[in-house]
């Protein structure tokens, strides 16, 4: 039985952070990943991360656009800590091998994002999540971490109230392992495939929310899930913010652009709920193109393109086959991003340390990255808050489970019994006969989330959506694999994290049709107005054998009360 002080679990840029810090203050720490680490979600990051770097603007003023992009919802003390620290923990990225566009004069280079009221998303041209997590990766090597690659975790292992480690498949032989642990840090990501279509990768799977559920956290405000504005209609895949912040605009089918009506001064880089809905909105109203509207490149020329936004020029040609030096390219929102997750203090626990016990959690159990939530996104992120969001609070994470780690004993574990009782559940599942297969499931729950909890949503939308999730949760006892090995049963698998994405969906959609009003990218059709007297505060959902159970938490604000939100 393998065992470690603190163990991450989850191999992108908020695991390797987390490991990072763990290991540098000495403690035997392991990072676990589903798979190659360098093949994370976070390689996905095009446009880049955010942080105050220039004299004009200030870690206050990122602070208050992160308030405000957050529609009130973001607790203000953790967005005084992300914008705070983010300066810090861009020159140590630096220092580390980060090598950051540059301005003519040799600075970091920065580009405009949505809802920015200066330029401060450091970039590496588009593909700054990518450069970032081999940074990562490379330190780790250096440092010797120990890593578990291409494990799938089935089971939190919690005893008398603490999280005690994990259990484990090796996807590679089918075998099974249990990991002790003093600390457990959970940076498994968001729920990308929930969706379909989606700008996520296929690993995300909402692994680490349903676990941290089952095992008893609390999942915080998971109706916020945010729809990019830019995204290619076939796939889902991402085309960045960053391309409006090099001067790129969106126009309607008639040549218009549109973003002048909607955001008189912001225009293109509002936030990018306000953005997702001017564009939802000229489709619906018959001004968009094949259920799209276009993003315009051309003026930028071949110089700007190639230097800053050669991934995108690439994708444009190779998925949508656009040259976007000579046509526009035809763009519509799609799911992105979590902005809810498990509930975690600002040190990444799960558990209310403060004695006051506001929301249950597990002791022991920690988490950052996009599977958490420390609430700096609230009802809507800013492009460029989610790297940092995973170095700050990664940071921190990895440093408090030491911390943690060393202030407890280590909790017996019963090995055999835990490694039993997964053997009968993946047991369970090969001898069911030939019926439902997980891949028809999974269509079927992504698109009914797709067309009922979206940029635009009312009570039968939502109320639809969810009587789909639960029908299939229902369906789900039935659905069989026709692989029947051990070595990479990509099948078995399937069918397990359709069990995570299930109970995620139907979280998110009882949060959804319970918060009565619109705020940030919970926009409600039925509730068009935001309403501060009643609904600013967190939804939190916690698991009960009868179903998700509902309370609420009030918002931290610090020095910034609710305004109307206007860009």
């Amino acid at each position: 039985m393998p065992q470690h002080d603190v163990l991450v679990i989850g191999g992108g840029l908020a695991g390797m952070r987390a490991a990072y810090k763990a290991k540098s203050l000495g403690a035997d720490v392991a990072l676990l990943s589903k798979v190659y680490p360098t093949r994370s979600h976070s390689a996905a990051a095009q446009g880049g991360i955010q942080a105050a770097m220039t004299s004009e603007d200030s870690w206050e003023t990122h602070a208050f656009d992160t308030v405000k992009g957050s529609d009130y919802l973001g607790d203000q003390d953790a967005i005084e800590i992300l914008c705070r620290e983010a300066l810090d923990d861009i020159i140590e990225l630096e220092h580390l091998g980060v090598i950051f566009n540059r301005t003519p004069e040799g600075r970091i280079d920065a580009r405009a994002f949505g809802g920015t009221s200066y330029k401060r998303t450091c970039f590496v041209a588009d593909q700054t999540g990518q450069v970032l997590l081999h940074v990562m990766w490379e330190q780790l090597v250096g440092l010797n971490v120990k890593s578990y690659e291409e494990w799938f975790v089935t089971h939190l292992i919690v005893e008398d109230g603490r999280c005690a480690g994990c259990v484990a498949l090796e996807i590679p032989t089918g075998r099974l392992e249990v990991f002790r642990a003093r600390a457990v840090v959970l940076c498994t990501g968001g729920l990308g495939q929930v969706y379909q279509p989606s700008t996520n990768g296929l690993a995300v799977t909402a692994d680490g929310l349903a676990l941290a559920y089952r095992a008893g956290a609390t999942l915080m405000d998971m109706e916020m899930v945010q729809h990019h504005p830019t995204t290619l209609k076939s796939n889902g895949v991402l085309i960045t913010e960053g391309a409006r912040g090099e001067g790129a605009f969106l126009i309607n089918s008639k040549g218009e652009r549109f973003m002048e009506k909607y955001a008189p001064k912001m225009k293109d880089l509002a936030s990018r709920d306000v953005v997702s809905r001017s564009e939802t909105i000229e489709i619906r109203e018959g001004r968009g193109m094949d259920g799209c509207v276009l993003l315009d490149l051309r003026h930028l020329g071949p110089e700007v393109v190639f230097k800053k936004l050669s991934q995108i020029h690439e994708l444009a040609r190779d998925y949508a086959n656009v040259d976007v030096l000579k046509e526009p390219l035809p763009i519509r929102p799609g799911y992105h991003y979590l902005m809810g997750g498990v509930k975690t203090d600002v040190d990444g626990r799960t558990w209310d340390a403060s004695g006051g016990r506001r929301w249950q959690g597990v002791e022991g159990l920690f988490a950052a990255g996009e599977c958490a939530n420390v609430s700096v996104h609230g009802g809507n992120r800013l492009g460029g808050n989610s790297l940092m969001d995973t170095v700050v609070y990664g940071r921190r994470s990895g440093a408090a489970a030491v911390g943690y780690a060393r202030s407890v004993d280590w909790v017996a574990v019963n090995e055999d019994a835990y490694k039993e009782q997964e053997r009968r559940k993946i047991k369970a599942i090969f001898d069911k006969p030939p019926g439902l297969r997980a891949a028809d499931l999974r269509q079927e729950m992504g698109t009914a989330m797709d067309d009922g909890i979206a940029v635009f949503r009312d009570e039968e939308s939502m109320g639809n959506a969810l009587r789909t999730v639960r029908s299939l949760k229902e369906k789900s006892s039935s659905v069989s694999v026709h692989n029947k090995g051990h070595v990479f049963n990509t099948d078995l698998l399937s069918v397990l994290e359709m069990g995570y994405m299930l109970d995620v969906a139907e979280v998110v959609g009882v949060s959804a049709l319970n918060r009565k009003e619109s705020r940030g990218a919970h926009a409600r059709t039925d509730y068009p107005e935001r309403n501060d007297a009643e609904w600013l505060k967190h939804t939190l959902v916690s698991w009960t054998p009868e179903g998700p159970r509902l309370d609420y938490l009030p918002v931290t604000l610090t020095r910034w009360e609710p305004q109307r939100r206007t860009y």
